[in-house]
């Protein structure tokens, strides 16, 4: 039998690009997740509408939100903190508080239940799984947080964690996922203690800078991956919105060329994998 997988797109709502790119790719079969950044500035009930419209006829796609933790964008609550100008801090800096247990416990929690609460408004229910923008959510102080509100607010919901689970001689080579599979380690064990469901293993990081082949990328996610792992990507279209506010821009591109291409279909059977 066929190993059943999620391949989900990251960041619908960041821009109006990016969201059809999304969307083109759901009816074309070649995504089954996507994951909702609601404190973008575009994000907005159409936006919502139409992604939901998708799984009318036939569940196609599953929906989560996108947890947003990092500038450049703003808190959905009043008081969180810390702040930069307004705005979330920077991944390095946020990272740097939540691993000095300096982030405001109440605050965090108030943050992560104001856009669980968007996403409900938006469409209606709860998301069929939440994630992070940047993987906040696998972050010391952060990830205890999370996991409370996701069980209060979206009790049938799964989480992301970030680990591979691969040999350790094979994670040296890939210090991101490394990073990944550190963090995820104790994420797991508090999640299965509040027996939330989680993905069994992650793939999809690399670094976006460097705009690498993103077939051969895939090839390496494939390889392996177990039933109902997942693999992350960011696939869309560029606009002046999604340039305000992300440097990863022309590489999403890229990804939604191969995605939507003559060449994965082969690949995931040649995997002999598919997308549950």
């Amino acid at each position: 039998m066929s190993v059943r997988i999620r391949l989900c797109a990251d960041d619908y709502g960041i821009s109006p690009a990016v969201d059809t790119a999304i969307r083109d790719l759901v009816v074309r079969g070649r995504l089954n997740a996507t994951s909702v950044m609601v404190v973008s500035p575009s994000f907005c009930r159409a936006e919502a509408t139409a992604l939901d419209a998708l799984n009318a006829s036939a569940p196609r796609v599953a929906i989560g939100l996108h947890l947003t933790l990092t500038a450049p964008f703003r808190p959905t609550s009043p008081r969180f903190e810390p702040l930069t100008g307004g705005a979330f801090p920077p991944l390095a800096a946020l990272l740097r508080h939540a691993v000095m247990h300096r982030l405001e416990r109440d605050a965090l929690r108030a943050e992560i239940a104001s856009q669980l609460q968007t996403f409900r408004a938006s469409f209606g229910r709860a998301p069929d799984f939440v994630d992070g923008h940047q993987h906040a959510q696998l972050f010391p102080q952060a990830r205890d947080g999370f996991l409370r509100a996701v069980k209060q607010a979206a009790p049938g919901a799964w989480v992301r964690q970030g680990g591979r689970m691969q040999p350790l001689a094979q994670r040296l080579g890939a210090p991101k996922a490394l990073v990944l599979d550190i963090l995820s380690a104790q994420f797991r064990k508090r999640a299965a203690r509040a027996g939330i469901p989680f993905n069994p293993a992650f793939a999809g990081a690399y670094d976006f800078s460097t705009a690498p082949d993103f077939g051969a990328l895939m090839r390496q996610f494939l390889d392996g991956l177990p039933e109902d792992g997942l693999v992350m990507c960011h696939p869309g279209f560029v606009d002046e919105t999604l340039v305000s506010l992300d440097p990863l821009t022309t590489q999403r591109e890229a990804e939604h060329a191969f995605l939507a291409g003559e060449h994965f279909p082969p690949l995931l059977k040649a995997n002999n994998v598919t997308l549950a």
